[in-house]
């Protein structure tokens, strides 16, 4: 929390040296005004055991000082010594009640040595009603830890959602509120497991778990005990099917495909209108090649649903297939239509435009795939999972450079 911390620093450090000045006595005058400008000059560059050595010989010399020992434990909170700092803080409060901010540090320290119920009412406070934005950072992030060590998990979760709502682009702040959510999301399950061990959204929540993990087996496992609850429930099918697709791409084996088959049949003669299962179903064909059936499934699923974009695109690999350049397009400019970032959309037009003799436009399309791709090469840290998406997303031929 360094970057925040540079607020409390400066307000402290504003008042610190005149009120030094103020207390200094014509006998040592000329040593405290030395010892605090140098140690004022030490904090402001982040040089802290110079500063503890000057702002501690200015407490030698006059313990008195409401502001050596503020600025002191300011000192030591900076160097993560913060029994020290309570301590010193503590002092500055009792020789000057009114002394600017120390209930904020106060309370930063001892969420740092774990007395939250202690800290919890002036992080609260600072929180809720500091005017500074770089305070309410800093004990938003402190009042998250106060209530997830307090066990008040639900109101860690509140605090976590304002953070985001205020910082959405902060780094640290995701870091925290993201650990916050998980371990919420981690308590609810194991509520769920303690209070309905043998209830359907037990084992649905078990499933997802497994699925997300890539743990296949166990995954198919709990959806079909979804089943034997609830035979007739819509989704599940679907979410098996899902899992053996993954399960054949990771173990490459054939008869995953033909289970995940039946599968998406068995969900559709549920739900004629899920488009995710028809889609997949309609992918499993095409890569079959059995190109009349994957077609009609995947008009069948723009029909229910007009942008669905990779059931578009589908459609237009079907088309390419079939030599059919002119509806190819068609389908393409569609897909487009709906997500212009997509670089397997581009990359499959500039084949079709070629197909068509369109050269000019042929090398605006590879232009444009050859930027995405690109792009997305240079977003290292982005890391798709396929496993997070809805349905199987459509992938560059192998050809493609």
């Amino acid at each position: 929390m360094n970057q925040s911390n540079r607020s409390l620093q400066g307000i402290l450090l504003s008042l610190c040296l005149s009120g030094i000045c103020a207390h200094a006595q014509p006998t040592n005058d000329e040593a405290i005004q030395r010892y605090a400008e140098d140690g004022k000059k030490a904090l402001a560059v982040g040089q802290f055991a110079v500063a503890e050595k000057n702002y501690e010989s200015l407490r030698k010399l006059d313990p008195s000082i409401a502001e050596v020992h503020a600025t002191l434990g300011l000192i030591y909170f900076k160097e993560k010594k913060f029994d020290q700092a309570v301590v010193e803080i503590r002092q500055a409060q009792t020789l000057k009640p009114g002394l600017s901010q120390l209930s904020t540090l106060l309370a930063l320290s001892l969420a740092e040595l774990g007395h939250y119920d202690e800290a919890l009412p002036n992080l609260e406070k600072g929180f809720h009603q500091s005017g500074d934005p770089s305070v309410k950072r800093m004990c938003g992030l402190q009042l998250m830890r106060a209530y997830t060590g307090l066990q008040r998990d639900s109101q860690a979760v509140e605090v976590g959602l304002e953070l985001d709502r205020l910082y959405p682009k902060d780094a640290e702040v995701l870091y925290h509120t993201s650990r916050v959510y998980g371990n919420f999301a981690f308590l609810n399950m194991q509520k769920l497991r303690r209070e309905a061990p043998n209830s359907v959204w037990r084992h649905l929540a078990a499933a997802e778990a497994y699925e997300s993990q890539g743990s296949h087996n166990e995954a198919v496992g709990e959806y079909h005990e979804v089943l034997l609850l609830e035979p007739h429930r819509l989704g599940v099918h679907y979410r098996i099917g899902r899992t053996l697709l993954a399960r054949s791409r990771q173990a490459n084996a054939p008869a995953d495909i033909a289970e995940a088959r039946k599968e998406f049949e068995q969900e559709l003669e549920l739900d004629p209108r899920n488009g995710n299962a028809t889609y997949e179903l309609a992918e499993i064909h095409r890569n079959a090649g059995e190109l009349d059936q994957a077609r009609q499934l995947f008009e069948r699923a723009l029909d229910d649903y007009p942008d669905f974009e990779e059931a578009h695109l589908g459609l237009a690999t079907v088309f390419m297939a079939e030599q059919k350049s002119d509806q190819a397009l068609l389908q393409l400019q569609k897909s487009i239509a709906v997500n212009a970032d997509n670089e397997v959309s581009w990359y499959r037009l500039s084949q079709v435009e070629k197909a068509l003799g369109n050269v000019s436009e042929q090398q605006k399309a590879l232009a444009q795939y050859q930027r995405l791709r690109q792009r997305a090469r240079e977003q290292t840290a982005r890391i798709l999972d396929s496993s997070t998406s809805d349905v199987t997303k459509q992938e560059l031929d192998p050809t493609a450079k």
